[in-house]
């Protein structure tokens, strides 16, 4: 089994990286193989809701230039996910998010290619905006069917310097739960295959409420 997390800082070795890597920590002791994909550093353009995706259910988003097609087959070819992003302004950072946008609506109208997945959401932050920041990362996993494991709080990791939320006990533990849960999870998820079955998928239904 495979985990990718992606690392929506600009700083490729900063406390989002931290975090992300005591979850990856737990998940290989249970033999999991893990990916750290670096996002915040790169010139990712945000959906310009052009709707070709719609149109040509090939699982590609139109605009080039990145690398956003890349990981989304990525992610289709892995059993977990984890999205990981400091905090801006209480919210995650503007890299992580057009990739996100991107990424996520690309799987919805290609038939949700990540249903069912594991996924988790992780966040580092100084001071304040780590919850708000969590709740947009899980909208995303929560929209596409993915299955979350949780820990004993809510995954908010503190520091302001690179590294220093190892000093966090409390997030270090937090982490370190997370990331076994997740195992825990996934081994469920990948034992329960021929033996119970998956629900079918629903096509969405669309309601406007202006019409």
């Amino acid at each position: 089994m495979k985990v990718l997390a992606f690392n929506g800082s600009p700083n490729s070795e900063g406390n989002t990286f931290h975090a992300i890597k005591m979850v990856s920590a737990e998940l290989e002791k249970e033999g999991i193989e893990t990916e750290i994909i670096q996002v915040g550093n790169k010139a990712i353009r945000a959906c310009i809701a052009c709707g070709q995706c719609f149109k040509n259910k090939n699982e590609q988003c139109v605009l080039p230039g990145d690398e956003v097609n890349e990981w989304l087959q990525k992610m289709k070819g892995a059993d977990g996910i984890i999205l990981g992003s400091p905090v801006h302004f209480a919210a995650m950072g503007g890299t992580m998010k057009s990739f996100l946008d991107r990424a996520f609506y690309v799987s919805s109208v290609n038939g949700n290619l990540l249903r069912h997945k594991v996924g988790a959401a992780v966040v580092a932050v100084r001071r304040s905006g780590g919850l708000p920041t969590f709740d947009q990362l899980n909208n995303f996993l929560a929209y596409s069917e993915m299955l979350l494991p949780t820990s004993n709080y809510w995954n908010v990791i503190h520091g302001a310097r690179p590294g220093e939320v190892t000093q966090d006990t409390e997030g270090v533990q937090i982490m370190r739960v997370l990331g076994k849960n997740m195992a825990y999870l996934m081994k469920l998820v990948e034992n329960g295959k021929g033996t119970v079955e998956p629900p079918a998928r629903e096509a969405k239904t669309y309601l406007n409420f202006i019409r």
